[in-house]
């Protein structure tokens, strides 16, 4: 069986000491394929560096809404436009809205996402969202700036109402760890409701460890645990859930 992982954090500080074993270990639990996410500019220029560095790694690039304040994103363009010639790069992301934590900002949020759509569109590249507390805002947005490319909802949290129309408006869907928690009814119903051609798997690692490893760091090779939990969800096999997350990982990133 072969999986991929197509959003994991390997950059992450808790990684610094260790990215190679991890990288290895997740190989040798199938995951054939690791696509590394950026947050910001560093992370994006740090994320292609590492996806050159392993043949199985790959790099999406952007600006996380966490990180859009004291931005221009003008002179950032630029330097996306450079780094999306890389051939390792598969896509404009994590970018979106977040208004968990702070909705001050949710202009600028919503401007520099609609931007990033802009790029991708220009560039050929899908993109990945990332959307926390502003589903409403995330489908007004995606109706007017529509992506030309099927794109993805990372970690997708929402209803099965809101993923039908973002089916419409060419989105596929990611889950993780989340899906293995008991209080998680809500995506186990939408899991359970989507159609496989449109579900991926990912980790979000080092966040979100499915069980049975809840409280450890999380891995890419933990994404096995998530497809079995999958399979189950929707009654087949996990190696027909391998097959279909792997040839939509393909379609949609082109790897």
């Amino acid at each position: 069986m072969k999986f991929v992982d197509v959003h994991a954090h390997i950059l992450d500080e808790c990684f610094k000491e260790d990215v190679e074993e991890v990288v290895k270990r997740a190989d040798e639990k199938g995951v054939t394929k690791i696509i590394c996410s950026a947050y910001d500019m560093q992370s994006s220029i740090d994320a292609v560096d590492l996806a050159h560095k392993f043949a199985n790694v790959f790099a999406t690039i952007g600006l996380h809404p966490e990180n859009v304040d004291d931005v221009d994103f003008e002179q950032e363009k630029q330097l996306l436009i450079k780094l999306v010639k890389e051939k390792k790069v598969v896509g404009i992301g994590e970018i979106g809205l977040d208004y968990h934590f702070t909705v001050e900002n949710k202009n600028l949020q919503k401007l520099i996402f609609e931007k990033q759509i802009e790029l991708a569109n220009e560039v050929g590249l899908p993109i990945v969202v990332h959307c926390r507390d502003a589903m409403g805002d995330t489908i007004e947005i995606l109706k007017k700036t529509k992506v030309k490319k099927e794109s993805l909802m990372h970690c997708y949290s929402g209803s099965f109402e809101s993923a039908k129309i973002l089916m419409n408006l060419g989105f596929s869907f990611s889950f993780g760890g989340v899906v293995t928690f008991k209080n998680a009814k809500n995506v186990v119903e939408v899991v359970k409701n989507l159609p496989m051609e449109k579900i991926l798997l990912e980790t979000d690692c080092p966040y979100m460890t499915p069980v049975p490893f809840r409280g450890q760091r999380n891995e890419p090779k933990n994404v096995v645990y998530v497809a079995d939990q999958i399979a189950r969800i929707k009654g087949i096999s996990i190696e027909e859930v391998a097959r279909i997350t792997t040839e939509n990982a393909r379609r949609v990133f082109g790897i």
